[in-house]
């Protein structure tokens, strides 16, 4: 088989997010609604301008994961592997039973936009409280934002090609893309790949704040991600992990495999624009989106459903939204387009992998998730984006776009499989 010819399925699927800790609750709580945005629990927000976040509900990592293991992983590496054991049970696969071949033919090429914000923090702390000696020898493995790939791939045996892609809120797009073309490319037959993130923090809220890039709507949180909202006033901070596991088709027939859906092509481009506005005309989003069609040998015309990046930023909706016309012309008005992020609030790293998951499920159930939060049209977003409820329609083709502070723009293209 000509490597150029080689097609590349999801099989497995694993997710933690702020309204559900598993792609199935994930997807009902999409179909209710349901805003995962409350009162952060996790510091102190007296001094914050911001005072609510997506935080993950329920999460025992020690339950999951045993207690040794937790205490020694940041959060945004404990959701990480939380999700990879979910994607991989759903794909089928018992990594005990891999045998040798098998177990250095498949990688991990798994990411975090930020990574061990929070051990970074507390140790910061330690040094300046009590000196260098006081440190934890974990400190630096539990920071860096490849370690998640590395346990995944410790954990489950997994040895062939191994490493994070960090490319801001791109990440989980970016790592999806290059497991992808890696499989392909004839480099290995299946992967674990996403993102993850857990930023909920005083630094990552106080940094986002010194931004002014955080919703500042304290008195109704739930309410406060509303993308293309005339009301906008920021995005939302959430949390939490997605992962899939992707394979070369004949590997995953030849397994018995259920499949969700293909992967068909994936995009990127840069800005060069500004290190965190987007380019006001989307010229950055619209190249990614052309260059996944063109991966893809899609026509515009084909796809069906398109899961934005939509911050519930000024800029931003605003970019996204004239890319997207600038790509499908009159067919922007025919398709159906939504911001997930609307429930889930801003994943950072993890939004790519979360909601690839949720175009995966557009197309398995053929239903649109919905914006929640729409009250004021915005005459700068005039497109169809499936406002307050889902809705049920053929999804054959599904879009997803991740875009990322320094003008990291990525794509990528599902479509419903066939033979």
């Amino acid at each position: 088989m000509s490597r150029s010819t080689r097609r590349v399925v999801v099989t497995g699927m694993g997710a933690l997010t702020p309204i559900g800790n598993d792609p199935e609750t994930f997807w009902s709580s999409m179909m209710a609604g349901k805003s995962g945005a409350a009162p952060i629990t996790y510091f102190d927000t007296e001094p914050y301008a911001t005072k609510f976040a997506c935080e993950l509900k329920d999460f025992d990592a020690a339950a999951l994961l045993n207690r040794k293991i937790a205490r020694r992983l940041d959060p945004f590496c404990q959701y990480a592997m939380v999700v990879a054991d979910q994607a991989l049970a759903d794909a089928g696969i018992n990594s005990e039973e891999l045998t040798t071949e098998q177990q250095e033919r498949i990688g991990v090429i798994y990411g975090s936009g930020i990574g061990g914000l929070q051990i970074l923090f507390s140790q910061a702390g330690t040094l300046s409280d009590d000196g260098p000696r006081r440190v934890s020898p974990f400190f630096i493995p539990m920071m860096i934002p490849d370690i998640a790939a590395g346990q995944i791939s410790i954990r489950h045996g997994l040895r062939g090609p191994n490493y994070s892609c960090v490319s801001a809120c791109a990440t989980g797009n970016n790592n999806i893309g290059d497991a992808f073309m890696l499989i392909r490319l004839g480099h290995m037959e299946a992967a674990v790949t996403g993102g993850s993130e857990a930023s909920i923090s005083e630094l990552g809220v106080g940094g986002f704040n010194a931004l002014k890039a955080l919703s500042t709507r304290n008195d109704e949180p739930e309410k406060a991600s509303r993308p293309f909202d005339a009301t906008r006033d920021g995005f939302v901070l959430g949390e939490g992990a997605g992962a899939l596991f992707i394979e070369e088709l004949e590997y995953a027939k030849a397994r018995g495999a259920r499949i969700y859906a293909e992967i068909k092509g994936v995009g990127m481009s840069g800005d060069a624009y500004h290190i965190t506005a987007p380019d006001p005309k989307g010229l950055g989003a619209r190249n990614a989106m052309l260059a996944s069609l063109r991966d893809g040998e899609l026509n515009p015309e084909e796809v069906d459903y398109l899961n934005m990046h939509g911050t519930s930023t000024g800029l931003g909706d605003v970019a996204e939204t004239a890319a997207i016309k600038g790509v499908f012309g009159d067919h922007a008005y025919k398709m159906n387009l939504s911001s997930t992020k609307s429930m889930t609030g801003h994943l950072l790293g993890a939004a790519g992998a979360v909601e690839a998951i949720a175009a995966i499920g557009a197309i398995t159930h053929q239903t649109i998730p919905p914006t929640i939060n729409f009250e004021h049209a915005d005459p700068d977003c005039d497109l169809n984006y499936t406002f307050n409820k889902p809705v049920e329609r053929e999804v054959n083709v599904a879009m997803s776009n991740a875009f990322g502070f320094g003008g990291h723009n990525t794509s990528i293209v599902f479509a419903k499989f066939e033979e």
